[in-house]
């Protein structure tokens, strides 16, 4: 498993804000130092909370680009086919999982066959999909630009 979590950081390549579960909030705050005194745990204890963040919006029902779940099926059978096809994507983006290729592709080789690709919603023009693989549950995230092309796009395991 730890390969996977690694190709999934790997392949955060453009920002997404898809959030779900635990990872939906995250609170900051102080805890007092003991060693203060007194003082400072007053201090501490009338402090004003960390603001809550805002929820994340809902996912919309409908895909953000038509041809995403396309695009994403050719990019997954090009890389169980141990290439990635770089012509779907951006230069930026190209660049970035060419940088990482030698440790991605056999992480989505072990995969094994894919079984199931559902949408699931998109959210600031990314889509989300559920990936049932022979070997793993996974959910893929991917952008495409205003030409076309992938500009975005993250895997990691089913939640």
């Amino acid at each position: 498993m730890k390969p996977l979590l690694l190709a999934a950081a790997v392949l955060l390549l453009a920002p997404v804000t898809f959030a779900s579960g635990a990872h939906a909030q995250v609170a900051a705050g102080a805890l007092p130092n003991t060693f203060d005194g007194p003082a400072a745990r007053a201090r501490a204890a009338t402090a004003a909370p960390a603001p809550t963040p805002a929820p994340a919006a809902p996912l919309a029902s409908e895909p953000a680009n038509a041809a995403s779940e396309d695009i994403l099926r050719t990019l997954i059978a090009s890389a169980q086919a141990g290439t990635m096809d770089y012509a779907l994507m951006t230069d930026d983006l190209a660049g970035k999982v060419r940088e990482q290729e030698a440790a991605v592709l056999p992480v989505i080789e072990s995969f094994g066959a894919l079984v199931a690709l559902d949408f699931v919603g998109s959210r600031d023009r990314n889509d989300l999909f559920s990936a049932t693989f022979a070997n793993a549950a996974t959910e893929w995230v991917i952008g495409v630009n205003d030409d076309g092309k992938v500009a975005a796009l993250l895997f990691r395991p089913a939640e």
